[in-house]
């Protein structure tokens, strides 16, 4: 297990869980941050914050600070 911010460029993974107050977990399974959902981390922002993830077929932007309490299984972790 581990969380968003340690997927590089192009990795994927599966979201296990949303770890973070009411409002903000609400607002992330309403676009698609649910167990199970496949996750891929597009690229950052020059800065490294934000980051760009592809989720559900949209491509979304999360502060690292959000990111970090997504906690998800690499898809490597699995499958090779």
């Amino acid at each position: 297990m581990t969380n968003l911010l340690n997927l590089k460029p192009g990795e994927k993974g599966f979201v296990l869980r949303v770890e973070s107050e009411i409002g903000l977990k609400r607002r992330l399974r309403d676009i698609g941050f649910i167990n199970g959902a496949e996750v891929m981390l597009l690229h950052s922002s020059p800065s490294g914050d934000p980051r760009a993830y592809k989720i559900k077929g949209a491509v979304i932007a999360l502060r690292n600070i959000d990111a970090k309490n997504i906690i998800i299984r690499k898809k490597s972790d699995n499958y090779g």
